[in-house]
């Protein structure tokens, strides 16, 4: 099981990763709209698991979380995209593709278990 503190940091070196990738791929109209896309829906996952730590309620925390799951599933997809058609630097997107689909995982097992 990944400690409050560990999914944390997880979330947002996730987020750092994916900005990291994203300045791999060059930027060409069909890329720009994606990566934008990408870059709020990777630092918003973290962001929202970030406030659901101090949310006062248990119905608040569950929410914020599954904002923080909803935000993971759009990373995937997005990262998956960049994935098939070979963007940047593919060994990275390979492993963000794998690192967000357990995020998701993780995310979604919380959620059960509020």
């Amino acid at each position: 099981m990944v400690v409050k503190n560990d999914l944390c940091e997880r979330l947002l070196k996730f987020a750092v990763d994916v900005v990291l990738y994203l300045r791999t791929v060059k930027n060409t109209v069909e890329t720009m709209d994606i990566k934008r896309q990408l870059i709020k829906s990777a630092t918003s996952s973290g962001a929202n698991y970030e406030e659901s730590q101090g949310s006062p309620t248990k119905p608040d925390v569950k929410t914020k979380i599954g904002i923080s799951l909803k935000e993971m599933r759009e990373s995937n997809y997005f990262l998956r995209i960049f994935s098939h058609l070979k963007l940047g630097d593919v060994k990275s997107c390979d492993y963000l593709v794998k690192e967000s689909s357990e995020l998701k995982l993780i995310l979604a097992s919380i959620i059960n278990k509020l």
